[in-house]
């Protein structure tokens, strides 16, 4: 018989290795490798916590996505969160309040939560947010952005706070970008990371991989293009289809196979970039880990969600604690009954189990 799987360490060792390679990525920049030092050992630290917490039955995973708002400019092609109404043009009612993210964020640090994604909608809308987490030195904060709302204050902002790595979304060329985003997006976009690079700061891009752009996306040419703008985290998105229409577009088992053997190579040869694939190769982590197994999502309204391509809740975190949240009977239920387990075709079981996870909710 096997030995069985520790999902725990699995984890940390999965942190450990991205703050290895993010201090290996950042040795050419001096205050950003001060600062990423000063976060390893602010991770070590989080990391027992996760240990003493788990040697009592309770397990916290390292990280967690926040969607700060559902409100966004733009109508990218095929996005997921607009398909289930999760994102909207106009100002969200009761949405989580900036004192109300700022309690989340206190109680992810004292928990031993190393990660927060900020995502949206458009997060840079929520300044008031971004600077709160600011603050929480101890949390690196990847904030998912389309990058149409870059400013001077924000600038000033991650010079500052070097928690807060702005991460955005770039398909590939010109033509796969502006296709999917909208006309103009991608020279914003490249302006955006030259005036990044000019004044010394970091940043990631986060790439939505699909059958039409696998190659592209991990070219040696597109990637010493990011490079070379300054870019240190690349972070690959598998495509999740939300209609019918859009199935032909998630990558299937031949393209995650060359995906995973691709980024395994090129964190051996390319060191100079943190390369992070999502949601991964299921089978090495012992399955899908949403629903609190290794992470899991608030959305602009407070609710605690197992992942954004899952968006059903049983609880709100306006109501409890995020230690609660993160064992609501919704996540327990997906994580005892081995359905985080199961075989699928795609990158993202909860989504093929949709209609499952809302029966779990109506019982």
């Amino acid at each position: 018989m096997g030995e069985k799987f520790d999902l725990q360490e699995y984890l940390i060792e999965g942190v450990e290795g991205i703050v290895s390679e993010a201090i290996k990525a950042t040795l050419k920049n001096p205050k950003e490798s001060a600062f990423m030092l000063k976060f390893a050992a602010a991770s070590r630290t989080a990391s027992k916590k996760r240990r003493k917490a788990e040697a009592k039955g309770d397990h916290i995973p390292p990280f967690l996505i926040a969607s700060i708002t559902s409100k966004c400019n733009l109508h990218c092609a095929g996005c997921y969160s607009r398909c289930n109404h999760a994102t909207t043009d106009s100002e969200p009612v009761r949405q989580l309040t900036d004192e109300e993210w700022q309690n989340v964020f206190d109680e992810a640090e004292e928990l031993g939560i190393s990660f927060i994604l900020l995502a949206g909608g458009e997060p840079m809308l929520r300044r008031g947010v971004i600077e709160g987490a600011g603050k929480k030195q101890n949390i690196l904060f990847p904030i998912f952005t389309n990058g149409t709302y870059l400013d001077e204050r924000y600038l000033e902002l991650f010079d500052k706070c070097r928690n807060l790595i702005p991460v955005m979304s770039i398909e590939g060329s010109r033509e796969l970008t502006d296709e999917r985003r909208g006309a103009g997006i991608y020279d914003r976009l490249i302006a955006n990371m030259d005036e990044i690079h000019k004044r010394g700061l970091i940043f990631g891009a986060s790439v939505t991989v699909t059958t039409r752009n696998c190659k592209e996306v991990t070219s040696q040419a597109f990637l010493d293009s990011l490079s070379e703008k300054g870019c240190k985290v690349v972070i690959f998105v598998e495509y999740v289809p939300v209609t019918d229409e859009s199935r032909e577009l998630a990558p299937t088992d031949i393209e995650r196979e060359y995906l995973q053997n691709k980024i395994r190579q090129l964190r051996e040869t390319h060191p100079e970039m943190v390369y992070i694939l999502f949601p991964g190769d299921e089978k090495s982590s012992g399955g899908c880990v949403a629903a609190g197994r290794g992470f899991f999502h608030i959305n602009s309204h407070g609710g605690a969600e197992p992942c954004p391509f899952s968006p059903y809740s049983d609880i709100n975190v306006r109501d409890s604690s995020l230690k609660k949240a993160m064992d609501s009977p919704l996540f327990r239920k997906l994580r005892d009954e081995g359905y985080l387990l199961e075989d699928h075709e795609g990158g993202c079981v909860l989504y093929e189990k949709r209609e499952l996870v809302q029966q779990i909710i109506n019982e």
